[in-house]
């Protein structure tokens, strides 16, 4: 199912200011707030839905990408490998806690007892990947290889005698007004309830280690220079076996030989003689997928346009398809036989070699501005 747009979602306009949003998911959050709704499963896809779109409004980069490519732009392809789908309860209090100003005990925490532990989750990382235009055009498979954080095999984890389990210690502090309770994250396991109790050598404190991975990221047609995909759990692997960050995948487009992309369509220069122009001709010009034939009229003059329909590249996740533009060039001769210069200077004075332009052939700058337009 298609996603909504994350407006719709938080129940802003477009304009609303960061402050706006934060309180309109705020409001979210706490009607759908797993603690007000037990069990109720469309209440928590609801409270999931809604951190989405403050993880991408809420952040000034992530909503001008939206803004410009919506879900595309910031990795929102409903029913592929990027995305912000699928955030689980911990993606959200780790990130958006804050929201909720203490209003619940903490997700989990099941009323006096103050949250449980918590499983952290692994940070981002980041890669560029270069695609070709053809790559571009149909989608394409990429394997790279990263180096990146994973659970290190054969440790063993026990639990955490400083919190017993629980991820946090309570203090008591005596003041004027008689005694104060604070509960804080554990500062031996880092609030997970857990402690490494069997290792090996080149493993780190939290039962992780470094090491070199092989993955296949899918790269859907259509993508453009600049934009980030998001592959879920392709980052580095939470402590303490928790969940894996997410790995954000930057496009980089190489330059081709060539074409030169505008967007969704191609531009092609394609350089004829003086001949092949004042008497038309038939040829063929290159595509991204092959070669495609083109007619060109008599009389065409230099800088016409001529456009191939559904030859240029796709449109992320639609099924349009832009086109490729051919732009005529007549191309003048540089060095001349005395023949050729003598057939030259006879037709200098032939009235049809004199420039005639009629009413219907426009400038260079105004042939220009229908093309961009």
């Amino acid at each position: 199912m298609a996603k909504r747009d994350y407006y719709e979602v938080l129940g802003v306009s477009k304009s609303a200011s960061a402050d706006e949003i934060k309180k309109a998911y705020r409001k979210l959050a706490i009607k759908f707030h797993p603690d007000k709704n037990p069990g109720d499963k469309e209440a928590e896809e609801k409270f999931k839905e809604a951190a989405e779109a403050y993880e991408v409004l809420g952040n000034e980069e992530k909503r001008s990408k939206y803004d410009r490519f919506g879900h595309a732009g910031v990795g929102g392809a409903a029913g592929g490998g990027f995305g912000g789908g699928g955030m689980s309860m911990d993606d959200i209090f780790d990130h958006f806690g804050d929201i909720f100003g203490g209003a619940f005990g903490g997700f989990g925490g099941g009323g006096g007892g103050g949250r449980a532990s918590a499983m952290r989750r692994g940070s981002n990382l980041r890669v560029r990947v270069k695609l070709s235009l053809e790559e571009i055009s149909d989608g394409v498979t990429k394997k790279i290889r990263l180096n990146k954080l994973v659970q290190a095999e054969g440790v063993e984890f026990g639990t955490c005698q400083t919190c017993n389990g629980t991820g946090r210690v309570t203090r008591v502090t005596q003041t004027f007004l008689g005694q104060m309770q604070t509960a804080s994250a554990c500062p031996t396991c880092n609030g997970t309830g857990k402690t490494v109790t069997k290792s090996k050598p080149g493993v780190l404190p939290d039962g992780l280690e470094r090491k070199e991975v092989e993955i296949s990221l899918e790269i859907p047609a259509g993508v453009e220079e600049g934009m980030q995909l998001n592959v879920r759990g392709k980052g580095n692997e939470g402590p303490m076996g928790g969940p894996a960050g997410d790995l954000i995948v930057l496009i980089e487009e190489t330059p081709h030989e060539l074409f030169t992309r505008d967007g969704s369509n191609l531009h092609f220069d394609q350089y004829l003689n003086f001949a092949d122009a004042a008497l038309g001709t038939s040829l063929e010009v290159p595509t991204l997928s092959g070669k495609a034939k083109i007619k060109v009229s008599s009389g065409t003059q230099s800088g016409k346009t001529l456009r191939l329909k559904g030859k240029g590249l796709p449109v992320v996740n639609s099924y349009e398809r832009g086109d490729l533009l051919v732009h005529i060039n007549v191309w003048t001769p540089k060095n001349l036989s005395s023949k050729e210069k003598e057939f030259l200077e006879n037709m200098r004075s032939s009235e049809n070699f004199k420039p005639q332009p009629s009413d219907g052939e426009k400038s260079f700058f105004a042939r220009m501005k229908d093309v961009f337009s």
